[in-house]
Order: C-alpha cells, then structure tokens, then sequence
C-alpha cells in the first residue's frame, strides 16, 4: 500500500509434501540456518483437543508443507 514498508518479519515457503519438508528442514538445521515448520494447528494442542472444529483439510495441507525460514543468516 502507498506509504508503508514491509518488514519481512515472517517468510515461509511451501513445499511438495511432507517428506521434502521434513528433508528440508533437517538439511537447513544440519548446516545451522534455523528452519522450522509452520505451527501446530490449535486443534492439534492438548488444551484444545476436544473442542468443535470443522473441516481442516486445508490447513492440514499447509501445516504438511509449510517452513518458515529467517529473514537473514548470520554467516
């Protein structure tokens, strides 16, 4: 938008399937740039297990291929 400036905070990228993200993230940690997969979804987290939730399939796609990588690498 006019007049504003991102700030980069959060990158992520999506990738093929869970296999390629779990590979890709133990690649990434192993040469130490801190990756990790987008958060659990809330339905997932013990204090909300048994609340109503309707369909997730998407998110439960997401949650399967999302990685949020740094802003920067510190070399």
């Amino acid at each position: 938008m006019p007049n504003t400036q991102a700030n980069y905070w959060l990158n992520a990228i999506v990738l093929k399937d869970k296999e390629q993200r779990d590979l890709f993230l133990k690649e990434t940690n192993d040469s130490g740039v801190m990756t990790r997969p987008i958060w659990a979804l809330m339905n997932k987290l013990e204090m909300f297990k048994n609340c109503q939730c309707t369909d997730l399939s998407n998110a439960l796609w997401l949650e399967e291929r999302v990685v949020n990588i740094p802003s920067g690498v510190r070399l």
